[in-house]
């Protein structure tokens, strides 16, 4: 199995890897791991008061895949909406990756990935309403 020149820059150069402050209520983070292959990712996104991802970082152990999807994941994530993040599926991240059928399960890691982070950052808002009273 070859890797596609894509795989091979965002795993040579991965983009936007690092940790954002998980306490702060305008971050969200998701935490989700493959058993199967042993891969884990961490991504995180800071949402501003408009509902822009002004940053996206992440932290993935695991195969060349696994990090290029994470890598092109954090770099699409910026300047969304989260309606818009939320579009933002397995497919196409195999699709602009050209991963082969045995590494589709690595763009799917990166999509969970995103879904729990924009959840984690929704929880936090509606614990953030409900002790404001709003």
């Amino acid at each position: 199995m070859a890797y596609s020149e894509k795989v091979i820059e965002h795993y040579e150069n991965p983009r936007n890897v690092g940790t954002l402050d998980k306490n702060d209520e305008h971050v969200g983070t998701g935490l989700v791991g493959a058993p199967a292959c042993g891969d884990v990712m961490r991504l995180q996104i800071k949402v501003s008061d408009a509902g822009v991802i002004e940053d996206a970082k992440f932290k993935t152990f695991g195969c060349g895949s696994a990090i290029a999807s994470s890598s092109l994941a954090t770099e699409w994530l910026k300047g969304k909406t989260i309606d818009e993040a939320e579009q933002i599926k397995n497919s196409m991240i195999a699709e602009e990756l050209h991963l082969p059928p045995v590494k589709i399960h690595c763009s799917v890691l990166a999509e969970d990935a995103i879904k729990s982070a924009i959840a984690d950052f929704r929880s936090k808002q509606t614990a953030k309403k409900a002790l404001s009273g709003q």
